[in-house]
């Protein structure tokens, strides 16, 4: 069924066409809408059947899925809006505040039915046993694990954390709704609140979903570090020239599904031509783009070869290590004078060390002052991520 819907109403093309992130997103938007309706109908008509808290806080969970796949829609289609004057890096992003919103809504239906299941347990109302109700339940639960392979399947088609987020909320309401079931059967054997703490085990259920897809979405918003495995790749590319001596400060700038832009550092022979390095540098920036689909945003950074800069580049690296194992230089500078040596570079240390910036930058002065020159120290965290 999933496959057939997909090959009906998707064409073909890569994940990052707009044509079929925009159909992906109307396929798994009008979906949810139809079939979480039909479930608060159903869910709705069994809980004022048995007067159960748990099943009426289900079918309102279902009315946020529908809520959230309007959302969704819109999301999508707004995101696949061409670039314009205003937004010249285009809409992308839209679907990353989608799936925000999403997450901000699951949390929100979350804390409603913890209250109204609390409220139960305290004042239990006794609910009553109904076949029909369990025959609601358990088609609910048959259609929402197929929402959660379908859109789990488009997720990965397009690489999409809104739809992503809507198939871990999904699963959620697949576990939520059967505990509700479950509740419904063994309530009719015993005088326990049973569906006051159903609905409670169904809140925490559909709380915690609602913070993982929050976290999930928030990430790209903020920013996030580019994958180990594409800044190696990137990596690869370049120092695959000659004349490429190191590549550092890689940072990711991530303006949506396909619209994404790269710029890091580059080290070259501070002797070297300068338009045969630059002619070099602008192929690599093509590369990149017809590889990765990325555009690329390459500065060069001159390093001198001879023997000085070279006791003074061992002795950074060593006053790096001092800091961590862990930590690494580059834009490093020598300056030679009647003075002394003043030497400039920049130290990446891991988050989480037992010291400030200032303090890490004192301490690496320190060590380079003890060995006879003059340092002048930035301090720089990792922008890819970690292992």
């Amino acid at each position: 069924m999933s496959e057939l819907l997909l090959k009906l109403f998707v064409p073909k093309g890569d994940s990052d066409d707009p044509a079929v992130r925009g159909a992906c997103g109307r396929l798994s938007g009008l979906t949810g809408i139809i079939l979480n309706i039909l479930l608060v109908a159903g869910k709705l008509t069994a809980g004022i059947l048995t007067a159960s808290v748990a099943i009426i806080g289900d079918a309102l969970n279902n009315l946020s899925d529908a809520a959230s796949s309007v959302i969704t829609l819109i999301g999508f289609r707004m995101a696949g809006k061409k670039p314009d004057k205003e937004h010249p890096f285009g809409h992308g992003r839209i679907e990353y505040v989608t799936g925000l919103i999403v997450s901000i809504l699951i949390i929100f239906m979350a804390l409603e039915l913890g209250r109204s299941s609390a409220e139960k347990i305290i004042a239990p109302d006794e609910a009553q046993f109904s076949w029909v109700a369990v025959g609601i339940l358990s088609a609910a639960i048959a259609i929402k694990l197929w929402m959660f392979w379908f859109n789990r399947k488009i997720a990965k088609r397009i690489d999409s954390p809104s739809i992503a987020a809507t198939a871990a909320d999904s699963l959620s309401d697949t576990a939520a709704t059967a505990v509700v079931l479950a509740a419904a059967v063994c309530g009719q054997y015993t005088s326990f609140p049973v569906d006051g703490v159903a609905g409670l085990l169904v809140a925490l259920f559909i709380l915690k979903q609602g913070i993982d897809a929050l976290k999930a979405t928030q990430a790209p918003l903020l920013g996030r570090p580019i994958s180990r495995e594409l800044a190696e790749a990137i990596d690869g590319l370049a120092l695959e020239h000659e004349n490429i001596l190191g590549v550092h400060d890689l940072v990711y700038h991530d303006y949506g599904p396909g619209r994404a832009i790269v710029s890091f550092h580059v080290e070259v022979p501070a002797n070297g031509d300068l338009v045969t390095i630059h002619g070099m540098i602008d192929h690599i920036e093509r590369e990149i783009y017809e590889k990765f689909g990325i555009e690329a945003v390459i500065h060069m950074d001159p390093v001198c070869a001879d023997c000085r800069c070279g006791e003074m580049r061992e002795l950074a690296e060593s006053a790096a290590k001092s800091l961590s194992p862990n930590a690494t230089i580059h834009d490093l500078q020598v300056e030679s004078s009647a003075a002394g040596t003043k030497v400039y570079f920049d130290i990446v240390i891991p988050f989480g060390l037992d010291m400030t910036d200032e303090e890490a930058a004192e301490a690496a002065r320190a060590f380079i002052n003890a060995h006879g020159a003059e340092a002048v120290i930035r301090i720089e965290h990792p922008l890819i991520e970690s292992r």
